[in-house]
């Protein structure tokens, strides 16, 4: 795996299909600015959560097509692409299927039928469907108030609760009932397994070197057991999917959010995996705040000793995690991050409303510094000298700033549209005029050309006071940076 910067974008954060991206990537401005691409998955078949319901894995044309790929490799640019492994839209063939053939489809068992999987384990209620044995969910997670049904109405007349961990919608329209939703797939179905080799290979055929994993974490579910990495069910799935994606050279990087006492972060690495670097983007605010880089020192270090494999990032599609912080910074440093970010025009987002349970912190990054250009610009240089493969959200490299009309127009559950702002390619070519744009793309380039940075290369990380100085060596190859995160000003050395 390639150890250069990658774009993170959906096919219409610039200019509004892919094609304008592959466009912008071709300016000479950007030459050499990224090895690699996170398509976010619009641009598949897809009907919700900006991508996160996919419908099937073929590309939707109007964003997306197989020529704007293949000219992405041409210009020797490889592609991350998501997997949803735990669930599918109701929009899907599979779960329209089943709507249409109730129990005699095909695709019964290729979801959760709630009934059937707490079988003797609950009691049947007045509505239809089996409330479990409080000692046999209690140690589970649920993302929302309630258990997680969506109960199904089949052509006949039948309710059938269906397992529905994320988002539904249900209504009626001339009469018949409609439904929206993210339904979870049975992955003790064969055909669940021919799903996921079809779509692995799919992929592969767009150009991916790099799987996300998105919520893999809740893929695994057993009676008494926890709904959320399920030991050790979780690590066998991930195994038993390994062995798909090595026939397609794919390599995955499993998503989850755990708190840094948790380790979970170790456990994916020690099992060969990439794993997310969700800790960066909240320690590098908590440093440029605090102008104290020991945080930072210490996390870089621990990766590089533990010889610990991740993607990392400032911004993306998601917010600013910060329950990935508990146990790597005091409860009362990370409530005054949150404290900052949200004075600065950001959201926070409560998991299912319990309060002070805070799961990511809704802004752009560059506002999250406070729309602080040497901020942005020395968080930037850090990054790309931080241990791991470098991932750049498109707004922050164009320095975004929090989109509130966006969030007020998305409505309820709208709050993550204030970092998804989609820019015209005239606002692309303004942006590409600023010093503090124009200076992250050097960074960039540097990252992408500069032969200490490598998988082995040696890395050194030192910090006292405000002085914060990373060095990579390989071979007779050397660079280094030097920054001072009170005066937000940094030398390179190479």
């Amino acid at each position: 795996m390639n150890q250069g910067a990658m774009l993170n974008a959906y096919p219409d954060s610039m200019g509004g299909k892919l094609s304008d991206v592959v466009s912008i990537l071709r300016k000479d401005t950007l030459k050499d600015a990224f090895q690699s691409f996170y398509i976010l998955p619009s641009m598949f078949h897809t009907d919700l959560d900006r991508g996160f319901s996919v419908q099937d894995y073929d590309l939707e044309e109007s964003l997306a097509t197989k020529e704007d790929l293949d000219a992405l490799m041409d210009m020797g640019i490889d592609l991350k692409l998501d997997f949803i492994l735990n669930h599918a839209s109701v929009l899907s063939p599979q779960f329209q299927d089943l709507l249409k053939n109730g129990n005699d489809s095909k695709y019964k068992d290729f979801f959760i039928n709630w009934n059937t999987f707490w079988e003797g384990h609950g009691t049947m209620t007045e509505e239809g469907y089996i409330q479990p044995d409080e000692e046999l969910i209690k140690d589970m997670f649920f993302r929302k108030a309630g258990l997680p049904i969506l109960v199904l109405e089949f052509s006949d007349g039948t309710k059938v609760p269906y397992w529905n961990t994320f988002y539904q919608k249900v209504w009626e329209e001339h009469g018949e009932k409609k439904y929206l939703g993210q339904m979870d797939l049975n992955i003790k179905s064969d055909l669940v397994w021919e799903f996921y080799d079809e779509t692995l290979s799919k992929l592969s055929s767009y150009g991916a070197s790099i799987v996300r994993l998105d919520a893999f974490a809740y893929a695994s579910k057993e009676v008494g057991q926890k709904n959320f990495f399920n030991e050790p069910n979780t690590w066998e799935i991930l195994e038993r999917l390994t062995k798909i994606a090595d026939k397609y050279g794919l390599k995955f990087l499993p998503e989850i959010h755990a708190s840094y006492g948790e380790k979970r972060y170790e456990q994916v690495a020690n099992k060969g995996y990439m794993t997310y670097d969700f800790f960066l983007p909240g320690l590098m605010i908590d440093a440029l705040e605090s102008g104290d880089g020991s945080h930072l020192r210490d996390w870089a270090n621990e990766l590089i000793e533990k010889k610990i494999s991740t993607v990392n990032m400032l911004g993306c599609h998601d917010g600013i995690p910060l329950l990935d912080l508990k146990g790597i910074l005091p409860d009362e440093k990370i409530q005054g991050l949150i404290d900052t970010v949200v004075s600065r025009g950001g959201y926070v987002k409560d998991l299912h409303g319990a309060k002070n349970v805070y799961y990511q912190v809704n802004a752009t990054y560059y506002s999250a510094l406070g729309a602080d250009d040497k901020k942005m610009e020395l968080a930037r240089a850090i990054q790309m000298f931080m241990p791991g493969k470098p991932q750049v959200w498109y707004l922050d490299l164009f320095v975004g700033e929090n989109d509130h009309e966006a969030v007020r127009r998305a409505g309820e559950g709208g709050h993550k549209e204030i970092n998804r702002t989609n820019l015209s390619l005239s606002d692309v070519e303004e942006k590409l005029k600023l010093d503090v744009v124009k200076n992250q793309i050097e960074l960039l380039r540097l990252r992408n050309t500069h032969p200490a940075f490598a998988l082995d290369s040696e890395i050194t990380v030192d910090a006292e006071g405000s002085n914060l100085h990373i060095e990579w060596i390989k071979d007779e190859y050397r660079v280094a940076l030097t920054a001072d995160l009170k005066t937000f000003t940094y030398s390179i050395d190479k």
